[in-house]
């Protein structure tokens, strides 16, 4: 049967793996606040069909309230620790209170999960899992490995961080940042050469580079627009000297590749 990765931009991707659909990150609207989507068409509706959505934390362009609406009600839903109490709009969302709702599930670093055929594990990121840049920490943000034909680690946002490797284990696809929605980016994110660097130290057998491209601040198209084309290129052309053995493909927005488990 094997793997399958599509990515509809952004941190949007869908895994499907042993008849088991897992979308990540759902982002389905042309503007979120100041961004816009500059590149590439809404998600279709096929986008939305998933058996198991995974949010890796609480930022607005990672768990947005709207674009979960159009998930089929009693869809899985595997959410940060705390995200209930972080976001109302998620609440209103939950089964237990809105009979059309989704089942929600908190998790955090080394919950698993199975769904189906196969499994589902958080593990940690270097990053802010806060709804807003202000506040107490009471989320954590996340990454995912889902295992089944293939080990597939979706980092969400992350920066590099000390015990990487052993904190994720061993993984045969990795879907990685490399890049942002604006002209800089903040701490615990990765560029190009960090996601590269990520690559080498996860020693995968397939890398696709994900969250660039997509959505950028209004008014701004001209600034530093490298930061916006550029990332997933320049990730391929870095880990091909830092991970040689690893196949990068960068993909277009609504397109799969359907990569080979390692043995």
């Amino acid at each position: 049967m094997g793997t399958v990765i599509t990515w509809w931009g952004h941190a949007t991707c869908t895994v499907e793996d042993s008849g088991v659909r897992v979308l990540t990150d759902p982002l389905f609207v042309r503007r979120l606040a100041h961004l816009r989507r500059r590149l590439g068409p809404l998600p279709p509706p096929e986008a939305a069909v998933a058996d198991v959505v995974l949010v890796s934390h609480l930022h607005s362009d990672h768990l947005h309230p709207r674009s979960l609406t159009r998930l089929a009600p009693g869809t899985r839903l595997l959410v940060p620790r705390g995200a209930a109490w972080s976001v109302p709009g998620l609440r209103r969302l939950d089964s237990r209170r809105n009979p059309g709702g989704l089942r929600i599930t908190e998790v955090e670093a080394g919950d698993e999960v199975e769904v189906g055929a196969v499994r589902v594990r958080a593990v940690p990121a270097h990053h802010d899992g806060r709804r807003l840049p202000v506040g107490p920490h009471r989320s954590p943000a996340l990454g995912f490995v889902i295992s089944g034909e293939s080990r597939t680690y979706f980092a969400g946002d992350t920066g590099l961080f000390d015990g990487m490797a052993e904190a994720v284990g061993p993984v045969d696809v990795a879907l990685l940042p490399v890049g942002g929605w604006g002209p800089h980016l903040g701490p615990g994110h990765l560029n190009a050469e960090r996601a590269a660097e990520a690559l080498a130290r996860l020693a995968p057998s397939v890398a696709v580079p994900v969250h660039y491209g997509t959505y950028w601040p209004i008014g701004l198209d001209g600034v530093r627009p490298h930061e916006f084309y550029g990332p997933g290129d320049e990730f391929a052309r870095k880990a091909a000297g830092l991970a040689p053995k690893v196949s990068v493909h960068p993909l277009g927005h609504g397109e799969s590749v359907a990569p080979e488990a390692a043995p």
